[in-house]
């Protein structure tokens, strides 16, 4: 499974399961990369995957977070 795939699901995981809450920051692609040892691309491409899902939003100038009304 190719990186950005199993970064994507690990935050769908954390996301799902309730352990990053509704409205939850997400730390900066920066972060994530550091965090999970991925470049920045793979996080930017495992963000993606997760907007389009109605998992995350991202505000310009404010950060990435845990969408307040997750799908059902």
């Amino acid at each position: 499974m190719p990186p950005y795939l199993q970064l994507a699901a690990n935050l769908r995981s954390k996301i799902t399961s309730g352990e990053l809450a509704p409205g939850t920051r997400l730390p900066s692609v920066l972060g994530l990369a550091a965090e999970y040892h991925v470049a920045q691309i793979t996080v930017q491409k495992a963000l993606t995957l997760l907007k389009d899902e109605g998992l995350i939003v991202a505000y310009t100038g404010y950060g990435t977070f845990v969408a307040e009304q997750l799908p059902k």
